[in-house]
């Protein structure tokens, strides 16, 4: 038998590590931080002194040296509670922390990365501008080279950019254009610090969903880099912010599950609690059903994303599966929030009740990192259409 469906120790106390730690340091807090549109640098700090952050990144460069598998079990429990603190969790490592440690030289990967895995510095992912999103070739955002300074000077703009504009963020890996490649644009990426000369960063706010999570909109008016800024080789941009994406979906896909998971939790309790006509609303058929459908979605969206993490850790082609699993998750994740709100009724649509921000947050998941007519695309292109 090829498969083996079973967590072993290690994994399994994981699991119940973050499942703890979401339960009693972040859903006590997630209501107020949600309503105040607060990001938590102490809840971060803690996430990092679990362990949450460098997850895939090798201890030669201060990582945890986990599997995926293991990383994505961590972002499912914490979106199982939360969105926007696993959000913070998957923007980093998949993101932010990924393209140094795939990508950078030797001397950039030392430089960057110990502290990025120690949750004391956060790091971003700027490739979506107001024009540039699906179409990711389409960015605006430019770097021209000053031979005599020998340095790159970076103009444009780009926005919804998790971990991008709070106190803890170090910095942003940015794709910009490099120049043409016949009637292309040669895209390029560049680490550029928080705090250089010319770099403007703006906390998103109003934000319907990952209201607790940091987004930013990033301004760069001439802003200098050296040479060794950039990530990859010039022309890379667009290889490296592909590959990125294809890793970012599983984690995306994990935040899904987790949402699902949760908002499967609290349902199943409150319509074991909440009587009507003389029984728990579980025991009427048509919420009985309700929670039927979702517990055998959930199951299907956990196997093919596990099958997809086994896939990439094994060294096997994993890009088509990743976009699956995105896909799949995200949807499993609205149709369980949505259905676990109309079980809830008019307590669905309060506050007080968890129910409510996993419905918001589960949008997102069907938008960020490829929406899913994206997804569908890029599906279609793999089975050949």
């Amino acid at each position: 038998m090829a498969y083996d469906f079973s967590e072993n120790d290690e994994l399994q106390m994981l699991r119940e590590t973050v499942r703890k730690f979401a339960e009693t340091e972040i859903a006590p807090r997630a209501f107020e931080l949600d309503e105040r549109e607060e990001f938590s640098t102490e809840i971060t700090k803690a996430m990092g002194a679990l362990g949450l952050f460098g997850t895939i990144v090798s201890p030669e460069y201060g990582g945890q040296g986990m599997d995926y598998l293991s990383y994505i079990v961590c972002v499912e429990e914490l979106a199982r509670i939360d969105g926007s603190h696993a959000a913070t969790i998957a923007a980093h490592n998949s993101l932010g922390a990924g393209p140094l440690y795939y990508f950078g030289t030797e001397e950039q990967k030392k430089k960057y990365l110990p502290d990025l895995c120690t949750g004391s510095g956060l790091w971003a992912f700027g490739l979506t501008e107001p024009e540039a999103g699906s179409d990711a070739q389409a960015s605006k955002t430019t770097a021209v080279y000053d031979s005599d300074a020998k340095e790159w000077i970076i103009n444009g703009s780009k926005l919804w950019i998790t971990n991008s504009a709070c106190e803890l963020t170090k910095g942003i890996t940015v794709q910009a254009v490099t120049g043409k490649r016949g009637d292309k644009n040669e895209l390029s990426c560049f680490i550029v610090p928080a705090g250089c000369q010319g770099l403007t960063a703006k906390k998103m706010t109003q934000k319907m969903m990952w209201r607790a999570s940091n987004t930013g909109e990033l301004y760069f008016d001439h802003v200098r880099v050296p040479e060794s800024a950039m990530l990859g080789k010039q022309g890379e941009g667009f290889k490296i912010m592909m590959e990125t994406l294809d890793n970012g979906r599983l984690s995306i896909a994990a935040m899904g599950l987790g949402l699902a998971k949760g908002a499967f939790d609290v349902t199943l309790k409150y319509a074991g609690e909440r009587v009507t006509f003389g029984k728990p609303i579980s025991k009427h058929q048509a919420v009985g059903f309700k929670l039927a459908e979702m517990a055998t979605r959930i199951e299907a969206a956990e196997n093919m994303l596990y099958k997809a993490c086994w896939q990439k850790q094994n060294g096997k082609e994993f890009q088509k599966l990743a976009a699956m699993a995105k896909l799949y998750c995200s949807e499993v994740a609205e149709y369980c929030a949505r259905e676990g709100q109309q079980t809830f009724g008019g307590y669905g649509l309060m506050k007080e009740y968890p129910i409510e921000r996993h419905y918001r947050d589960a949008a997102l998941l069907r938008i960020g990192e490829g929406t899913s007519e994206i997804q569908r695309l890029v599906i279609s292109r793999y089975i050949g259409c």
